[in-house]
């Protein structure tokens, strides 16, 4: 049997009287592989981890997939030394991270490829310096850096690596150790930080994240398993392979699955039997499918026999080549009479100019049609659980013909996405901070189409800030934030992302909310009633508005989006 040195040496770390000393870029990548599948081996426990109990605890996934985004690009990196491996992985996480948690994983990465740029091997000391300029290029790309979260466990870590390396132990498996005590330290802190993690009672979610990417590392330097299919040949000494050794002769596959009552497990098990390299996550009515397969049309087949499949993307590992497959079916908007002079959203012809684009997030067929017809150029489906990456959005930006484009994210989790399509395209892109679907909507009615991308930049925004949002889903755990104590499948409003009402009834949420608020000042309540929602229903709660409120008009469309009943504009 090996040793555990030799087996370091075959995989691409040097190591001398027991002290592992330096690495390549073989065994750079095999550290990062390492470290990806451990943060998979518990991704769900991180998506679990949600302040919110909304459906949007996808954390965890957006990590992994940045990841995985990261390790695809490595793959196809021309040579193994430290530096290009290490700037294949920054750009990979930079064009499929999705997500806030993604997006500073991507950028933490960025740091450290720019330290690493033009070495052939990597020391301690070298790692050392590179998380700490990872860490500053983290903390740089976000606009008001919150301490209690992935930032302040990324800091910890990367003191903890200087304050190891000033001692002259220069052992980069001791390094790690000390990473991972320290981020440990620094993730059990976090509540103390940040008091809405205290008040809910969990940690950060990047932050836990991060630290099972270090430890993945750690147990990969340390000769521990992370996942069953990185199988360290003790027979032989030979260095880390993949059980699926043809990986990359296959297809990735992702896609969503849609109806009440879904089993992660269960859907798992079979999964697992298709495939590798396998992930899937959520639980009720969405489960999110991921895995390498020699034959892409068995798990869809599966997953259609599931449930209503959707947001399909299959790419050749070989060639690299994405392809995106989504239901197109669009679901005609319906509406309600209204009072007298009422504006008609779906009536609205808003067509962009030659020299000003738009691109938008949305999460439903029925808002990406208003969409469209508000002078939408480029939809790209996506919102709770589905956050785009920049990669995405770049292409819709590149299908643009104009020169300069303006992005809607509509989701406050897309925003940091859409921020590095800024940084990636030649064309000239901005991003209106919309952080709902109203507030895109009231964006895009501001637009003027003879106005230059500054001006509509600048009126859009201001639009976009004199509209309230109301959205009302389901809880998807238990919890207790606000002062409310929620109870998993209770019915939760929020008003502008802010937990404020939980009843047993969507109607009765919506009214409460209304309730709460100078609805008086208000002139018009637009619902945007959901998938699983019928038009009988959101006509009777129109109905139930109406009566209370005669001054408002109300108007009524479907959304189609997942997750949430109804997301209401309040103008």
């Amino acid at each position: 049997m090996s040793s555990s040195g030799e087996r370091l040496a075959c995989a691409g770390f040097e190591v001398e009287q027991g002290i592992i000393v330096a690495g390549n870029g073989t065994g750079l990548n095999y550290l990062l592989l390492a470290a990806e599948q451990w943060l998979e081996a518990h991704v769900e426990v991180v998506n679990r981890l949600n302040v919110f109990p909304v459906p949007d605890g996808d954390t965890g996934t957006n990590m992994l997939l940045t990841m995985r985004s990261a390790l695809a690009h490595v793959d196809q990196a021309p040579n193994q030394a430290v530096g290009t491996v290490a700037a294949a992985a920054a750009h990979g996480a930079l064009m499929g991270a999705r997500g806030n948690s993604g997006v500073i994983l991507s950028q933490f990465f960025q740091g450290i490829a720019q330290r690493l740029a033009g070495q052939v091997s990597l020391t301690a000391k070298d790692w050392a310096g590179a998380c700490q300029v990872g860490v500053d290029w983290a903390y740089q790309s976000v606009a008001s850096p919150v301490e209690g979260t992935i930032l302040t466990v990324a800091r910890a870590a990367a003191e903890a690596a200087a304050r190891y390396v000033e001692k002259n132990d220069l052992d980069l498996g001791r390094l790690f150790r000390e990473m991972v005590t320290a981020a440990k330290i620094a993730q059990a802190n976090t509540p103390h930080l940040l008091p809405v993690l205290k008040e809910v009672g969990v940690t950060d979610a990047g932050g836990q994240g991060l630290v099972y990417i270090l430890e993945g590392g750690l147990r990969f330097l340390s000769d521990e398993p992370v996942a069953l299919d990185l199988v360290v040949n003790d027979q032989t000494g030979g260095p880390p392979t993949l059980a699926m050794a043809e990986e990359n002769l296959g297809y990735d596959v992702q896609f969503l699955i849609q109806r009440q009552g879904l089993q992660a497990e269960e859907i798992r098990t079979h999964i697992d039997r298709m495939g590798w390299s396998t992930v899937v996550v959520g639980e009720g009515d969405l489960v999110r499918v991921h895995l390498h397969t020699h034959d892409p049309g068995e798990p869809l087949s599966y997953g259609a026999s599931r449930g209503l499949i959707s947001d399909v993307v299959i790419e050749n590992l070989t060639e690299q080549a994405r392809g995106f497959v989504n239901d197109q079916s669009i679901l005609n908007p319906a509406q309600v009479p209204t009072a007298a002079g009422s504006r008609s959203i779906a009536t609205v012809s808003n067509q962009p100019a030659t020299n000003v684009g738009l691109v938008a997030v949305v999460p439903g067929n029925g808002l990406a049609q208003i969409f469209k017809s508000l002078g939408v150029s480029q939809i790209v489906l996506g919102g709770q659980r589905t956050n785009p990456s920049p990669q995405e959005l770049f292409d819709a930006v590149g299908q643009v013909s104009a020169g300069n484009v303006l992005i809607l994210p509509n989701n406050q989790n897309v925003i940091p996405a859409a921020g590095q399509v800024q940084k990636l395209s030649d064309k000239i892109v901005k991003v209106v901070l919309t952080e709902t679907v109203p507030q895109g909507i009231a964006a895009l009615l501001a637009f003027n189409n003879q106005a230059d991308v500054e001006t509509n930049h600048r009126s859009m925004s201001e639009a976009a800030r004199n509209v309230q949002t109301i959205e009302v889903t389901r809880a998807g755990r238990d919890s207790s934030v606000n002062g409310f104590e929620i109870k998993i499948g209770d019915v939760i409003g929020l008003l502008d992302n802010e937990l404020v009402s939980v009843k047993p009834d969507y109607d009765e949420t919506v009214l409460d909310i209304a309730a709460k608020i100078d609805i008086e000042t208000y002139d018009i309540f637009t619902i945007y009633f959901g998938r699983e929602c019928s038009s009988a229903q959101a006509e009777a709660l129109a109905k139930k508005v109406s009566r209370l409120y005669p001054e408002l008009e109300i108007e009524l469309y479907r959304g189609g989006q997942p997750h949430y009943q109804y997301i209401i504009s309040l103008e």
